[in-house]
C-alpha cells in the first residue's frame, strides 16, 4: 500500500505518517482493520523498526490508530477534529492502490455523521464488561442447537432474569410467568395497541402525553389505534386534563419516572390518582419505563406496577438504555388480567416472539453473571458527572432554560423567542454537534414548543465538553442577537 521515495528530502517517519494517514482518510483503512505488526511492516518497507514504532505512536496520538497492550495495533474509529482529515503534506508518500481490488460499485448517497451525536437515545457503551459480554454470547452459542422458534412469549431463564432484575432495580415484584419477551419498546406498545378492544363498535383509543415520544405514537397510528392527547406540567401527565376528557381512552401510555423529552417525575399522589382514573374509566395505563435505573436527584419513586392492585397497569421497559439499543431486546410485564392476557397470548399464536432464541440466552446470561447490575451503578456514576459538567456549562445563559435533568440521559433547553430553535440546531450541525428540536416531540400539530432536546451520555467527558463550549457560545450569540 505504501510506496517509500528514498529520493526526496522528506524524512522517512514523516513518509510513513503522512501515507498510513491517507490511506485511513481515503477509506483503504477502515475501523477496525489489523495493521502490521512494526517488525512486519518495517521489513517490508525496508526501514528501521524505530522508524515504523514512532509512526505507529504519533498517528495513535493523533486518534488514527489504537494501540493496545497485548494486542494488535488496529485502525481507529474516527471521531473529532480527525474525522475530517487534513490535506497531506506536499511530497508524502504516494498510496498506491492494489490490482487485486475490485472496482467501486455505485451505492447510494451516506447521510455524513456529526462529529458529536448529542440526538436523545444513545447510551454509554464505553463501560460494558466486554468480558463478560462475550462470556454470555459464547454461552448461548454454545447451547443445543433448538429445533423450534423460541417460545411465544420468550426464553423461560430469560423472563426469569427479568423478573428478578426488576424486583432489584425497580422493586416491581413479578414471577416468568407474567413476563413478555418483545423486539425492543416499540413492538410492546404494539402489542398492547392491537390488543385492545372496540367499545362499543367504536375504535380503541391511546391518550398520550404532548409533548412526548414520537416513536411510541407512531407505532401505536400503524396499529389502526385512535390517538388523543394529554398536555404534561412540571412533574408529568396532567391527572386533571385526563379526567376532562369527553370520551375516557381505552389506555394512556405514561413515562411517570423521567416525562420523555421534558424530564417531569409524577408524584405519588398523582400517581395513585391516575390508578383511580383508570378504575373509573375501566382503562389500562402503559407505564414505559424509560430510562428509570439512572436517577441524579432525589429518591426514586415507586413504579405504578408496583402500586396497581387491580391488574390495570402495563410495563413495558427494554435493555436500550441500560446497555445498547442494538440489542432490541424489551419486555412486558402483564398484569392479572385475565382478558389482556387472553388477548396477547392470541396475538403471539401467530407472531411469534421475534427476538432470536440465541439473543434471549445470552441476554440471559449476562443478567444472571450480574454484569448488567455493575453496569448500571458505573455509568450512574459516568452518568451524573456528565449532568454536572451540562449544568456548569449551560446553566446560566439568559434567554433559555435548561431542565430535564433529575434523571436519565438527557436535557432540555427551553428558548423564549420564536425561531430560536431553527438556528441554534441549524448552526449546530455545520459545526458537527448533532442535536434534536425539541418541536420533534410535539403529539399536536401547531402547538409546538421553542427549544432543543440532547443527550449527554454516549460521548467522552472530552468530546462532551468540546460540544457544550460550542453550545453555550452558539446559544449566546444566537439569542442575543434576537433579543
Amino acid at each position: 500500500m505504501l510506496v517509500i521515495d528514498r529520493a526526496t528530502d522528506t524524512p522517512i517517519g514523516v513518509q510513513l505518517v503522512e501515507g498510513v494517514r491517507r490511506g485511513i482518510l481515503g477509506g483503504m483503512l477502515q475501523p477496525g482493520d489489523p495493521m502490521p505488526s512494526t517488525r512486519a511492516f518495517a521489513a517490508e518497507l525496508g526501514v528501521s523498526r524505530s522508524a515504523v514504532v514512532a509512526a505507529y505512536e504519533q498517528l495513535a496520538g493523533e486518534g488514527y490508530l489504537e494501540m493496545r497492550q497485548g494486542a494488535p495495533t488496529r485502525v481507529a474509529r474516527l471521531a473529532g477534529p480527525v474525522a475530517s482529515g487534513r490535506p497531506p503534506a506536499p511530497n508524502a508518500a504516494r498510496v498506491v492502490p492494489s490490482r487485486r481490488e475490485n472496482p467501486p460499485v455505485a451505492t447510494l448517497p451516506a447521510t455524513p455523521s456529526p462529529r458529536v451525536d448529542l440526538r436523545p437515545g444513545r447510551p454509554s457503551t464505553a463501560r460494558i464488561d466486554t468480558r463478560a459480554w462475550r462470556a454470555a454470547w459464547r454461552h448461548a452459542a454454545a447451547l443445543e442447537i433448538p429445533s423450534d422458534s423460541a417460545p411465544r412469549f420468550g426464553v423461560p431463564r430469560l423472563r426469569a432474569e427479568i423478573a428478578d432484575h426488576l424486583r432489584h432495580a425497580r422493586g416491581v415484584v413479578c414471577s416468568a410467568d407474567d413476563i413478555v419477551v418483545t423486539a425492543g419498546t416499540g413492538e410492546a406498545v404494539a402489542l398492547i395497541a392491537t390488543a385492545l378492544p372496540a367499545r362499543a363498535g367504536r375504535q380503541p383509543t391511546i391518550a398520550v402525553e404532548h409533548p412526548g415520544y414520537p416513536s411510541a405514537r407512531r407505532v401505536i397510528e400503524h396499529r389502526r389505534v385512535r390517538i388523543t392527547t394529554v398536555p404534561v406540567d412540571d412533574d408529568g401527565i396532567s391527572i386533571e386534563h385526563l379526567r376532562r376528557m369527553s370520551q375516557p381512552a381505552n389506555a394512556v401510555m405514561v413515562t411517570p419516572s423521567h416525562q420523555y423529552p421534558l424530564g417531569g417525575r409524577l408524584p405519588v399522589a398523582s400517581r395513585l390518582a391516575l390508578l383511580d382514573w383508570a378504575r373509573d374509566a375501566d382503562a389500562l395505563v402503559i407505564e414505559d419505563d424509560y430510562d428509570s435505573e439512572f436517577r441524579h436527584l432525589g429518591p426514586p419513586l415507586p413504579a405504578l406496577a408496583s402500586l396497581d392492585d387491580e391488574g390495570r397497569v402495563v410495563l413495558v421497559g427494554s435493555f436500550s438504555k441500560v446497555l445498547t439499543p442494538a440489542l432490541r431486546l424489551g419486555y412486558l410485564v402483564l398484569p392479572q388480567n385475565p382478558a389482556l392476557r387472553a388477548a396477547i397470548t392470541a396475538l403471539r399464536v401467530d407472531e411469534q416472539c421475534p427476538v432470536p432464541g440465541v439473543a434471549q440466552e445470552a441476554a440471559a446470561a449476562l443478567l444472571a453473571s450480574g454484569a448488567v447490575r455493575r453496569h448500571i451503578a458505573v455509568t450512574s456514576r459516568d452518568y451524573a458527572h456528565r449532568r454536572g459538567l451540562v449544568q456548569a456549562a449551560l446553566g446560566d445563559l439568559p434567554g433559555a432554560r435548561l431542565s430535564g435533568l433529575d434523571g436519565g440521559l438527557h436535557a432540555v433547553i427551553e428558548f423564549d423567542a420564536a425561531g430560536t430553535s431553527d438556528a441554534v440546531v441549524s448552526r449546530l450541525a455545520r459545526e458537527g454537534v448533532a442535536v434534536a428540536r425539541l418541536a420533534e416531540y410535539s403529539a399536536v400539530p401547531g402547538d409546538e414548543r421553542e427549544g432543543i432536546v440532547f443527550g449527554y451520555a454516549s460521548p467522552s467527558d472530552t468530546l462532551l465538553g468540546e460540544a457544550l463550549a460550542l453550545m453555550h457560545a452558539t446559544i449566546l450569540d444566537v439569542v442575543g442577537g434576537r433579543q
